[in-house]
Order: C-alpha cells, then structure tokens, then sequence
C-alpha cells in the first residue's frame, strides 16, 4: 500500500482524474452492451471484434487517419453485416467465430502488405486505462450514452427479442433491425473499451458485470440496472484499489468484476438452501 499522501497527490494528477472519468462514463453503458451479449449468447464477439479492431487500426495507420476511429468503424460495419447470418445454423456464435478468422487473416495481410509497423498497430490491444486522452473520454461517453439511450427506450421489445425472436416476430416486431443496432452497439462498446483496458481485460467493463447482474436480477429491468451499478462499484473501486497498492489497473479491474461475478453465482445456492 501507498502513503495516504502519495494517494491524495495521485488523485491530483490530470491523467488520474481523466482515468476516473473514463472508468465512470464507461461504467455507464457498456455494462448495458454486456447483457445483450449475454442475451445474444455472443460472447464471442469479444474475440471478434479484438482482431477487428487490429484490422481497422492496420488500416488506419495506413492511411493516415485515426486508428481508434478507424477501429471503431470496421469493428461496427463488419459486425453489423452478420445479422442476416443470425437465422442460419450455428447463429450468431457461429458467424462471430467466421468473422473473428476472416479477421486476423485480413489484419496480418494488410499489415504484410502495406509495410504498416506491426508493433503500432498491436499496440492498439494493450491500452490502459491510465493513458486515457481527452478524445477517448468523448468517444466512449458517446458510445455510453448511445448505447444506455438506446436499450432504455427500447426496453421492453429487447427483453421480447432475447427471450424468444419467434414470439417477437409474431409480435409485430422488427427483429432484423433490432438484432442490427444490438449487433452494432456491442461491438462500439467491445472497441471502444479496449482502448481502457486492452483486448485482454475488456470483459471488466462489459461481461462480467452483465453476469453478475443476470444471476442476481428478477427481470430483465433489473438487470440493466444491476449491471450498471455493479460496473460503477468493480471498476472504480478497482481503479482506486490499483492505485492505492500501485498495481497495474487492468488486471486489478478484472480481478475484482471477476470475484464480485463468482460470488454472485453462490447467491442462488445460498437462497435454495435457505428454502
């Protein structure tokens, strides 16, 4: 542990407190991304978007324009074009594992053949949420902001979507469109975490709290809201934790969503036992 002093100067430090900033706006929405992934039964997608990610900023660098929002782009638009792959057999979880191959083998070419430093662009998926610049906050503020706007106003034709699209078709409403816009927006919130955490550690601000929330939640209202809730309590309590015993904040951050998500599938054992 640090001095109580060298703490309170660490929070003084501009690069600290924009840290906090982008754990607290992601915190916000991305957690949201989670539970349509676990809803989606795309976890994958994680995986996907990653190499993605390293395809656009490969392009990015290539053509002189910023690889984060490059990234960004082609994690979306390609993820967007597998929702008419999501009725074929295998589903979602298959075109994602399609779509995270045709990836890296896109990324590793382009990086062959256009001479793009490897180095740079892998450096994309070890970000750190400590080195958080201005642009980042406004990005993943957008994203969370898209993303927490997005599911709340449709709330309830989502939980109708996740729970069974058969029974929301006969419903009259519009799937395709909606397994779209879900597609999309997991796959802004995936990117644009990893600029946080690193490809690696993403699932501190997306999954795992979105888990935690599933096996704690009596519907799919309280879930969103218990996602939220439980991203703002891991991830700035694991930032602050990280800093107090100045450790590394990326694996800090999973270590703690992680343990608060174990703890959380004991809940219903704890409850049948009691019954």
């Amino acid at each position: 542990m640090i001095a109580a002093a060298t703490f309170t100067e660490l929070l003084e430090l501009e690069a600290v407190q924009r840290s906090f900033a982008a754990v607290v706006l992601a915190s916000l929405g991305l957690p949201i991304a989670g539970v349509l992934i676990v809803g989606l039964d795309v976890i994958t997608a994680r995986f996907a978007v990653m190499h993605l990610a390293l395809l656009g900023t490969a392009a990015g660098l290539f053509l002189g324009i910023d690889p984060v929002l490059s990234a960004l782009a082609v994690s979306c638009i390609a993820t967007g074009a597998l929702t008419p792959l999501a009725t074929r057999p295998g589903g979602l979880s298959g075109s994602m594992g399609l779509l995270m191959t045709m990836a890296i083998g896109s990324a590793l070419l382009l990086l062959s053949i256009t001479g793009v430093n490897a180095t740079g662009a892998f450096e994309f998926l070890w970000g750190s949420v400590l080195a958080t610049r201005g642009s980042d906050l406004v990005l993943i503020g957008i994203v969370s902001g898209v993303v927490a706007g997005f599911t709340i106003t449709n709330r309830k034709r989502l939980a109708l979507v996740l729970y069974d699209r058969e029974i929301a078709l006969t419903s009259g409403i519009a799937v395709g469109p909606l397994l779209f816009i879900m597609l999309v927006l997991v796959a802004a919130s995936i990117a644009s975490a990893i600029r946080l955490t690193g490809a690696l550690l993403v699932d501190s601000l997306t999954l795992l709290p979105a888990l935690t929330a599933r096996n704690l939640a009596t519907s799919f209202r309280s879930m969103l809201g218990l996602s939220v809730a439980v991203g703002l309590l891991t991830n700035v309590g694991g930032l602050t934790l990280a800093l107090a015993t100045d450790m590394p904040p990326g694996p800090v951050l999973v270590l703690v969503a992680g343990s608060v998500t174990l703890a959380s599938f004991l809940v219903p054992t704890v409850r049948k036992g009691s019954s």
